[in-house]
């Protein structure tokens, strides 16, 4: 499925960020991520303002080469021709190299690859369910007689909200619904197959989600990225509940007994010592493992998650923190930033299309806006000395935990960075003699 961690570092083959090189041994899937670009009807979602700006320069720039080349050619003013010709030159590279980043995005970004083979590009949506649900069920039927691990990303229920046919208007809710209904058979479908090889009652299935609803993800009047309940923002808006608070759905007959419901706070970041867990290993000691194996908290063999503190960031910003309170079994939640939404009471950033992480879009609070979770979910009701004698104890605690954190962290280079950003032709992945990069490998091969 989705990968969406890149690919090169420092050639077009290096894959020094492919599944490969980070412990899998066989990868099917989406290497970067899922745009409105990749189906090429809606508009487009990568740096759209920057887009809107980078066109507008381009339309001043030829407005400037058409009224001097007019002015010369009608003798109104005197210019040179070697003026007319570098301004020109320099406004067609400006906009070759702005536009073969986003006018491009289908035919760069949008692809499929098998392990190291680039198999569509651009990838056809139209057959990518189909596609991810046979390269799954065959890896579980190529590995039934041995110990497994299937990490399915699949690109549902993210937009463009790809929907086959048959899934169109099947739901009450849009072509969200029908996206939501396509994606809940899927899983069964998986689920049939790990039931039909017989492996029903010797396979840990967890089912989560990677955030909230997106909530600017809007076509007219329909949203596009689902609801979030009573919980505050959405998706990509660093710590508040509505995008960081997703259920999680555990499956293993005879071990885990079936219809329990555990309230307690848990982070995906379990997976990975969960994992390590159950395949009887040990988890890396020279280093701070921020995730806790949930096998105990699942078996009933202790009643509360082994995470105290948890800690919410958008990118390399601390927006939130969350304590546990192990001793009243009360949850408060800290906030030291939050985005500032566009407009003001809508509890989204409409006008931007994206809540930022840092500068003049988000807010900074200091003493940090604090809620109590057990009392109110929906984070409407911020307390103060005057409302909670607690306030300042609780403060304090959770600034020494936040120390006590930041001790365990070790600078990365920004992966966001400017330099990062631009896009880099000698690291384009391509399936044949860059920049001519088309191929359909799945369809050739039927």
């Amino acid at each position: 499925g989705k990968w969406h961690m890149g690919v090169n570092c420092k050639s077009r083959r290096d894959h020094c960020h492919h599944p490969l090189n980070h412990g899998f041994d066989y990868f099917y899937g989406m290497p970067f991520t899922l745009l409105n670009e990749c189906q090429g009807t809606d508009d487009p979602e990568l740096a759209k303002s920057l887009q809107d700006t980078y066109w507008f320069y381009t339309q001043m720039i030829i407005l400037a080469v058409l009224t001097l080349l007019i002015g010369k050619l009608t003798n109104l003013f005197s210019v040179k021709w070697k003026i007319i010709i570098c301004l020109a030159i320099c406004g067609l590279l400006y906009f070759i190299s702005w536009f073969s980043s986003y006018g491009f995005t289908k035919y760069w970004n949008c692809i499929l690859m098998r392990n190291h083979d680039i198999t569509e590009q651009p990838m056809n949506l139209e057959k990518t369910t189909s596609n991810m649900l046979k390269e799954a069920v065959s890896f579980i039927e190529r590995n039934k007689h041995r110990p497994f691990l299937l990490f399915v990303s699949l690109l549902h229920v993210h937009t463009p909200l790809i929907t086959t046919e048959k899934f169109l208007g099947r739901s009450r809710h849009g072509l969200y619904g029908d996206n939501v209904e396509e994606m809940d058979w899927m899983v069964g479908m998986l689920l049939d197959v790990i039931d039909k090889e017989g492996l029903k009652n010797t396979t840990f299935i967890y089912f989560a989600s990677d955030h909230g609803g997106s909530l600017e993800a809007h076509r007219g009047n329909a949203q596009l990225g689902g609801w979030n309940g009573i919980y505050k923002g959405g998706k990509g808006m660093g710590g508040w509940e509505g995008g960081i608070r997703v259920p999680g759905i555990v499956r293993w007959p005879g071990v885990l007994p079936a219809g329990t419901v555990i309230n307690e706070l848990t982070s995906l970041m379990d997976i990975f010592p969960t994992v390590v867990h159950l395949a009887g290993g040990a988890v890396p000691q020279d280093r701070v493992i921020d995730g806790r194996t949930l096998l105990p908290l699942l078996r009933g063999t202790v009643q509360h998650s082994g995470h105290e503190f948890m800690f919410h960031y958008c990118g390399v910003f601390l927006h939130a923190v969350r304590w546990h309170q192990k001793d009243s079994g009360t949850i408060w939640k800290a906030h030291y930033a939050t985005p500032v939404f566009q407009p003001e009471a809508s509890g989204a950033c409409f006008g931007r299309g994206i809540c930022p992480c840092f500068g003049d879009g988000v807010t900074h609070h200091d003493p940090p806006l604090l809620f109590d979770l057990s009392q109110d979910p929906s984070e409407s009701n911020p307390l103060s000395a005057d409302t909670e004698p607690l306030s300042d104890t609780v403060t304090r605690r959770i600034g020494k935990a936040v120390e006590e954190h930041r001790k365990t962290l070790t600078p990365v280079p920004q992966q966001l960075s400017p330099h990062n950003n631009i896009w880099k032709p000698w690291l384009q992945p391509c399936c044949g003699t860059f920049p001519f990069c088309w191929c359909d490998e799945e369809n050739n091969k039927a």
